[in-house]
């Protein structure tokens, strides 16, 4: 498993910076989400977060909407 530092991130416990890395499953391993803080030793796993977390709307991540809407003829009256 690597392990690599995740710039500018504060420590939730302790509030140091740039001390809080997270672990990369290499191949063959399971992925199991773990950040953690080198000072003070705090751990947190993103596991049940990530299953929560659901993705945020967006035009490319929508159905298409036509692009002019469809109106009925208006029959006007020209004096």
């Amino acid at each position: 498993m690597k392990k690599r530092f995740i710039a500018g991130v504060v420590c939730p416990k302790c509030g140091a910076a740039d001390s809080v890395r997270t672990h990369i499953a290499e191949a063959g391993e399971e992925d199991h989400q773990v950040r953690d803080c080198v000072e003070c030793g705090y751990e947190e796993s993103l596991a049940g977060y990530l299953k929560s977390k659901q993705e945020l709307p967006t035009r490319v991540n929508q159905a298409a909407k036509p692009a002019v809407e469809e109106v009925e003829p208006q029959v006007l009256k020209v004096l």
